[in-house]
């Protein structure tokens, strides 16, 4: 069945190839806060899209949890767009927004290990392994289908382990963004624990009791002062911020007075795209043109990457080289989640000043409610923490939901 699927899903790919290319037009061309003359700076767009981080359906990657399935295909492609959005973070963060991949490449060696981060593998900590089985915890069984909330909901808590980036995950609530709770979640100082990636095994856990002074030694030897990793860091005071926002802006279908402010949304420069597409069938959307919205499409079977820890990733099939797909906005399925990226302080509070002025005070329906305080009949925010444990791998992911039981806007089932 996962055979017919891969080679269904890749014939519709290819067709679509054929049907869409960049429309002859003077609109701008708007991509993750970056506006483009597709007469004059065509070259310059695809490089742009061609450089963001494309995450598809794999094959032939380890049971998920053992025994469970080594395909993603036909189930998976809101996890790999949840992979897409949160990449597009760890390379704004890491690398900067006018960052450019080069197929011949030569790329840095922050860029390897943010694909390490996302290797089909379990101990890779965004892995569509670790996704799965973090689902759990919200109600999603392993191979079901995810909506963009569930997707935002598990990338919460798995940035919660990602010592090296560090990033802080808000998932907003009832279309309502809080600013206090926001800084109060950046501001908090990361919690150390013994699972962490080995700075430098690219996602290596560390043994019980060893210190990262030891586990740099492994690689370095003698040469561990050497490792900066084994340094120690001073950390800023505020936290790289992932801002998700799930919405739904319609009943069956998105509600027109809402498409402006959408647009608006990927013209801003904290822009880091769209979640969302139609009934069981998601995209990651990075811009739009006209009335149409750019979107990257997961639905693509790739056989899984293999790579060994400290070792640069085989990345050609980590962006798409394809011309940039369109779909008409008023066919985008009314449930979705906005991304923002926010590295520093001032950073957020230049996406504050913008969500105020340019869309809100001048839409007469608001996407969503930006406030200063925390609402009083709210329960108290508590940023989430993570919690110190001795085990690493599966056998952790598949038990956190009981570590989330203090967290009010989660739905924890017991299974």
């Amino acid at each position: 069945m996962e055979a017919v699927l891969a080679k269904y899903e890749n014939q519709i790919n290819v067709f679509s190839e054929f049907l869409e290319d960049l429309p002859d037009t003077d609109e701008p061309v708007w991509v993750l806060g970056e506006c483009y003359n597709v007469k004059t700076e065509k070259t310059g767009l695809l490089s742009d899209v061609h450089s963001r981080l494309w995450f598809t359906y794999r094959k032939k990657f380890s049971p998920i949890g053992g025994t469970g399935p080594s395909s993603d295909t036909g189930w998976g492609c809101m996890l790999r767009c949840g992979q897409m959005i949160l990449a597009q973070a760890l390379v704004c963060s890491q690398l900067g927004r006018a960052w450019r991949w080069r197929a011949e490449g030569g790329q840095p060696e922050e860029y390897h290990r943010i694909l390490h981060c996302f290797l089909d593998r379990k101990d890779s900590c965004y892995s569509v392994h670790q996704m799965a089985q973090m689902g759990v915890g919200e109600g999603k069984a392993v191979g079901e289908w995810y909506g963009s909330n569930t997707v935002a909901q598990v990338l919460k808590k798995l940035a919660l382990f990602d010592d090296w980036n560090s990033l802080a995950v808000y998932v907003s609530m009832d279309n309502t963004v809080v600013i206090e709770d926001i800084k109060k979640q950046c501001r908090q100082a990361s919690r150390g624990s013994r699972l962490r990636p080995r700075p430098c095994g690219w996602g290596e856990p560390f043994t019980s009791g060893e210190t990262p002074e030891q586990a740099c030694s492994h690689t370095h030897g003698n040469r561990a002062t050497a490792c900066p990793h084994s340094q120690s860091q001073s950390r800023s005071d505020w936290r790289p911020l992932l801002l998700v926002i799930p919405l739904r802006l319609g009943i069956n279908h998105i509600n027109p007075v809402y498409i402006q402010a959408l647009k608006e949304c990927f013209k801003i420069p904290q822009s880091c795209g769209v979640l969302g597409g139609k009934p069981n069938l998601a995209y990651y959307f990075i811009g739009f043109v006209g009335e149409e919205l750019i979107y990257l499409d997961p639905h693509t079977t790739q056989s899984a990457v293999e790579s060994e820890a400290g070792s640069g990733v085989d990345d050609q099939s980590y962006h798409c080289l394809r011309s940039p797909r369109r779909m008409k906005i008023t066919n985008l399925d009314p449930s979705v989640a906005l991304g923002f990226f926010c590295k520093s302080e001032d950073d957020f509070d230049s996406w504050c000043n913008l969500i105020q002025q340019e869309m809100q005070m001048k839409r007469n329906l608001r996407m969503f409610e930006l406030v200063e305080n925390h609402p009083p009949h709210w329960p108290p925010f508590v940023p989430p923490t993570k919690p110190e444990v001795q085990t690493t791998g599966a056998e952790f992911i598949e038990s956190s939901d009981k570590l989330f039981e203090s967290e009010e806007e989660f739905e924890i089932l017991n299974v």
